[in-house]
């Protein structure tokens, strides 16, 4: 936020304040096929209010749009395009999944290198102290063992 939108919040002259959005990015899963199709989303979601930069990756059929912009109205402003199938971003990368192969997690309409963000994909946080009493006991660290 610059500083004449700063000054303007606070010289403008209205009875009701309305709060500022915070700055965030959306990212859409969209299918465009064509330059057409490009455009049309690009500057549909371009002429929003709040709206600072609009990517569009055709390869991925990602669009991300930055800015002061609520993600249900941007939502709303690509399926008003006639992309009816659009929906918010569902995947993410490979390599931050521990079980990229569990049930529900891997995805063939995925893009490469990504998968379908799930909790199954995540190890689940466990307190057992059974794991820290095998690392008193160790073959690989000879200094490991504690007790002897």
């Amino acid at each position: 936020m610059g500083a004449l939108d700063y000054l303007y919040y606070f010289c403008n002259v209205t009875t009701v304040r309305h709060k500022l959005k915070s700055m965030q990015t959306v990212e859409i899963k969209v299918k465009i096929d064509c330059d057409g199709c490009e455009r049309r989303v690009k500057n549909a979601v371009r002429n929003m209010k709040g709206v600072k930069s609009v990517e569009v990756n055709r390869k991925l059929s990602r669009v991300t749009v930055s800015g002061y912009v609520d993600p249900n109205r941007v939502l709303k402003r690509v399926k008003s395009t006639g992309k009816r199938g659009a929906e918010f971003w569902p995947y993410i990368p490979q390599h931050i999944v521990h079980y990229p192969h569990a049930s529900g997690v891997y995805d063939k309409r995925a893009p490469a290198g990504f998968v379908r963000n799930v909790v199954q994909g995540f190890p689940a946080a466990s307190d057992a102290p059974e794991e820290n009493v095998i690392s008193f006991f160790s073959d690989d660290n000879v200094n490991a063992c504690s007790v002897m």
